[in-house]
């Protein structure tokens, strides 16, 4: 199938979100454009390298979740290190990141 998968940098905190977000907004557009053109369904964020982040993270994620609705995709969040997903449940947001049935009970 045609979907794919982009890695998060292991550092993403407020001072460098918003030339992350420049550089990797570029990144899933042409991504999400693949995958489109390719019949696949989703667009894949591999989040297992993530080690130091705050709040904006979020943010980024949300991003490229808007960016995906706009193509059709759906976006999967992969390998989130627990204090990620305990950060988007804090925010509320953590459903519209993961999906019920992949969201475990704390």
């Amino acid at each position: 199938m045609g979907d794919s998968l982009i890695r998060l940098p292991a550092h993403v905190l407020l001072a460098n979100a918003a030339a992350l977000w420049a550089d990797w907004s570029r990144s899933l557009q042409a991504e999400a454009a693949s995958v489109s053109a390719e019949a696949g369904s989703e667009l894949q964020v591999n989040a297992a390298e993530l080690v130091e982040f705050d709040s904006s993270v979020l943010s980024l994620l949300l991003g490229a979740a808007r960016l995906c609705t706009e193509h059709g995709l759906r976006l999967r969040v992969l390998g989130a290190p627990d204090a990620l997903r305990d950060l988007a449940r804090l925010y509320g947001i953590d459903e519209l990141l993961w999906p019920a049935a992949e969201l475990q009970p704390r």
